[in-house]
């Protein structure tokens, strides 16, 4: 399977053994957007990239996606999970107040799906797979924050419920540079068709005239 890595500041791919790049294929007729903890906690954090862009790419595939009719589900956490390994604050949920606010750019509106996890994958616990079932959705577009823990747990869980799953890998980011880079480069080409924002809005735009 092909892999694309795109940079936030250009355009770098990894190609498959025929040296040849391929755009997102298809979106079906029923695709949800997945935005993963863009909130006001952890968009304020030092990242590997500029989370402003994140923002505004995640916010521009929102944007077309409530222009398209097609489902958008906004993602915060308000915990950790209760692992023995993550024993950490995290798990009192005693967070500043405003901490798990969605950033105001994602506009939230009436018709979204709005999930709250305490755990890392967006699918753990929160009933999202049958919400999606029930609105018919067979593809899931996921982006947000953090590409090796949150987007990963999320996208991983999706590809193991029968989701097609797509990743717009400069609308994402992480704490630690390397692991962004291996979950690009090492996990998603596994689960998942990868590109860039522009090229996703561009399909959306050419198949739902």
């Amino acid at each position: 399977m092909r892999s694309h890595r795109l940079g936030l500041h250009g355009a770098q791919r990894v190609t498959g053994p025929e040296g040849l790049t391929m755009p997102f294929s298809t979106l079906d007729p029923k695709t949800a957007l997945i935005v993963v903890d863009l909130q006001k906690g952890i968009t304020g954090l030092q990242l590997a990239h500029p989370t402003e862009d994140v923002v505004a790419r995640s916010a521009a595939l929102v944007e077309a996606f409530r222009r398209h009719d097609l489902p958008v589900v906004l993602v915060n956490v308000a915990g950790s999970p209760p692992g023995r390994t993550d024993q950490r604050a995290g798990n009192t949920h005693n967070f500043p107040e405003g901490w798990t606010d969605l950033v105001p750019e994602l506009n939230q509106h009436p018709d979204d799906i709005v999930i709250t996890k305490f755990t890392r994958g967006a699918f753990s616990d929160t009933g999202l797979t049958e919400r999606l079932r029930g609105l018919g959705v067979t593809q899931v577009v996921i982006v947000g924050i953090s590409t090796s823990s949150g987007v990963e747990s999320t996208a991983r869980h999706a590809h193991e419920h029968g989701f097609h799953v797509t990743l717009p890998v400069d609308a994402m980011t992480n704490a630690a540079l390397d692991s962004h880079e291996h979950s690009l480069s090492k996990i998603f080409p596994r689960i998942a068709e990868t590109g860039s924002t522009d090229e996703l809005l561009q399909l959306l735009e050419s198949t739902r005239q």
